[in-house]
């Protein structure tokens, strides 16, 4: 043995005999940070393997196995209160080597009382399969990590969810389809404590165990945690993934296989390394949709809460009084995703239909057709007879020049008609011979989304039955540039929507409407033709709103997210034109074009609104018109002057663009009209 392994092995044997570790996962991680340490290769990983005999008496060893690399030892240096395995490292990178788009390909820092980060899949397919993941997120926020007693701090805190998906079952075919997502948590626990606290959750929403790969009410998974490799079975039983019952892996052993569990990896963590493949998240992704294959596709979800509660839930346990109410769901739509190259036939995707109810003496639109409650009452039944399937009711004009509108006047204008609509359940909640409910009652359960930024209407329209929140200052109220009192508005606006488990819609704008046009910042991304620098500015600036939305303690999910480029908000002619016109750019990855330029340091990797679904919200806009009065550069068309009801036709070609480009929902007020639009632009584009 050479002097300096035997200098080694002596400090590793005395480091041990001294130390007083809690969990043997932090003395195997300690022991191969010290290994490490002795070493002159970045490139090595140290393996460190430990056995407890007394820790199971049906077992002859509980063993644990840990890998750690240099890039661990670099996390632990930069926090060094941190335990080394605070922080998920991609491998390869040298020591020292530290820029924006490097620290992406890592788990972000832990809180210093959270140390830990972990990546949890999370899936249900009986039961109320959305309600079943909500409730256990809320659960795992649990003070102390414990169900019964329900004191202390919160031991695991969520702060960042994927997208959420529906699909089809593996392994056992004969079983419902399952709402799969992730989630990642910050948390103290070490793995062993933590899965132990995920069973407890399981049982506590519902689970009761069956057979393997079988049904369940919820299922939750640690995939990842910090940088950890880890294997609680004997040697002599790795050489099989069927005897994984009671035993814990970490990264998940099939991670690789399941579509399910990368994709929403891919949702947050796209750069992060796996640290027993050495592949990122996104790149394992990509190598599994490459391969044949005919499973069905996956489907993207947005699910929309029933409000008002029941009043009568019956019983309930202990620990579900002691978490805000769950909404049960009303409905979900759902929207395809690209799945393997093999099977490239993607059923048609939907582009779903907003009426626009405008419960104000002063709409930009309609004036005050709709300002009394009979009459919003009957634009809602004839919306949904022709096709709406969702009602945004607004109480306050964001046209230039309205009167402002105290949030009690906007309340008694709003409420009222949700509480309304609502009522006509009453009247006409019963079935025709055909089994078909009436149109009255069709009317009562469709989808409503509230048009209001103030937290206070939002709250007490869901309440009274609105199921979505449409935010045209996306939580940070009227004030551009933003103020101390942007901040606390966003913070009360995103505690509102977290509670309730609505979807919310995001919409980009600069305040006033009609002012702050001016994107110059932005004209590095500019084409050759010009454009481009409107929709940088639209991605960069709500891509920051929505990000703060979702991500950090208190986040709202990511699933519960539609984005709004503000068509007719801050925009010149030209700059809505522009983002029309490439409108599917403002929820894509950068194309090569946009990765290729020089941009600002503070510009994110990657584009921040990637794969949101997009409401396009054009109908009878003021760029319209002004469209409409320009004359024909060849021909005798004079241009004109049009009222905002004159400008269906204009706004049937800008839904057309937004079919066209793969918009989620057209916000639109003849929904008759603008529905043979939208049905004819999907047989062409979808």
């Amino acid at each position: 043995m050479s002097s300096a392994l035997y200098m080694a092995t002596l400090s590793v044997i005395q480091f041990v005999e001294v130390s007083s570790f809690l969990t043997v996962e932090s003395l195997a991680s300690e022991v191969a940070k010290l290994t490490l340490s002795f070493l002159t290769d970045v490139s090595a990983r140290a393996t460190v393997r430990i056995s407890k005999p007394s820790a199971l008496l049906t077992a002859e060893a509980s063993e644990l196995e840990v890998t750690r690399t240099f890039d661990d030892i670099q996390a632990s240096a930069v926090n060094p209160s941190l335990p080394i395995a605070t922080s998920m490292t991609p491998t390869g990178r040298s020591i020292g080597a530290k820029s924006e788009r490097a620290s992406r390909s890592q788990f972000s820092a832990a809180s210093s009382s959270l140390p830990h980060k972990a990546a949890i899949a999370m899936g249900s397919n009986i039961g109320d399969r959305f309600a079943n993941i909500e409730c256990a997120l809320r659960l795992l926020e649990a003070p102390g990590a414990n169900l019964e007693t329900w004191s202390g701090e919160p031991r695991v805190v969520v702060v960042d969810t994927s997208f959420m998906y529906e699909s089809a079952p593996m392994y056992v075919a004969e079983q419902p389809r399952f709402i799969n997502c992730a989630c990642i948590v910050e948390t103290d626990l070490e793995p062993r404590a933590l899965l132990a606290f995920l069973k407890q959750v399981e049982a506590a929403v519902g689970r009761v165990e069956s057979f393997r790969n079988g049904p369940r009410a919820i299922d939750l998974d640690i995939v990842l945690y910090d940088s950890l490799v880890m294997d609680t079975r004997a040697d002599c039983a790795r050489g099989t993934l069927d005897n994984l019952s009671g035993e814990l892996l970490i990264p998940h052993p099939r991670h690789g296989e399941r579509e399910f569990v990368l994709r929403p990896l891919a949702d947050m963590v796209p750069d992060l390394t796996i640290p027993t493949t050495g592949k990122t998240v996104e790149a394992s992704l990509i190598a599994l949709m490459a391969q044949p294959s005919t499973d069905p596709a996956m489907y993207k979800v947005l699910p929309f809460p029933r409000y008002p509660l029941p009043h009568h839930e019956g019983e309930r346990p202990a620990h579900m009084t002691k978490i805000r109410p769950v909404p049960p769901t009303a409905t979900y739509w759902s929207f395809p995703v690209t799945s393997y190259a093999s099977n490239s036939n993607l059923p048609p995707r939907k582009t779903y239909i907003m009426a626009t109810l405008n419960a104000t003496p002063d709409s930009f639109s309609d004036g005050s057709a709709h300002y009394s409650l009979p009459d919003a009452l009957s634009y809602a039944n004839a919306a949904v007879a022709d096709g709406a399937n969702i009602i945004d009711i607004g109480g306050y004009s964001t046209r230039p020049g309205a009167a402002y509108v105290s949030p009690e006047e906007e309340f008694s204008r709003v409420v009222p008609v949700v509480q309304a609509i609502r009522g006509l359940w009453q009247e006409g909640a019963v079935t025709t011979p055909g089994g078909r409910l009436p149109s009255i009652a069709r009317t009562a359960a469709t989808l409503i989304s509230v048009d209001t930024f103030r937290w206070e209407v939002a709250e007490e329209s869901v309440h009274a039955g609105a199921n979505c929140i449409n935010d045209v200052y996306a939580f940070s109220g009227a004030d551009w540039p933003a103020t101390a009192r942007s901040a606390e508005h966003f913070a009360k606006m995103r505690q509102v929507s977290r509670d309730l488990a609505v979807p919310v819609i995001l919409m980009h704008s600069r305040g006033p409407a009609s002012a702050n046009k001016d994107y110059s910042q932005y004209e590095y991304a500019a084409d050759g033709r010009g454009r481009g620098a409107v929709l940088e500015g639209v991605r960069l600036e709500l891509g920051a709103k929505v990000e703060a939305a979702i991500k950090g303690r208190g986040g709202i999910r990511r699933w519960l997210v539609i984005v709004d480029p503000g068509l007719g908000f801050s925009k010149t002619v030209e700059g809505n034109l522009e983002v029309l016109r490439d409108a599917r750019s403002v929820v894509s990855e950068y194309s090569p074009h946009l990765r290729s330029l020089t941009a600002p340091p503070s510009r994110p990797a990657r584009n921040p609104l990637t794969g949101y679904p997009q409401l396009i919200g054009a109908s009878r806009k003021s760029f319209l018109g002004a469209m409409l009065e320009r004359p024909d550069t060849v021909g005798s068309y004079e241009g004109r002057q049009t009222r905002p009801v004159e400008r269906d036709f204009a706004t049937a070609a800008a839904v057309s663009c937004a079919v066209q480009q793969g918009a989620t929902i057209v916000r639109v007020h003849d929904v008759l009209r603008l529905g043979d639009a939208v049905r004819l632009s999907s047989a062409l584009w979808s």
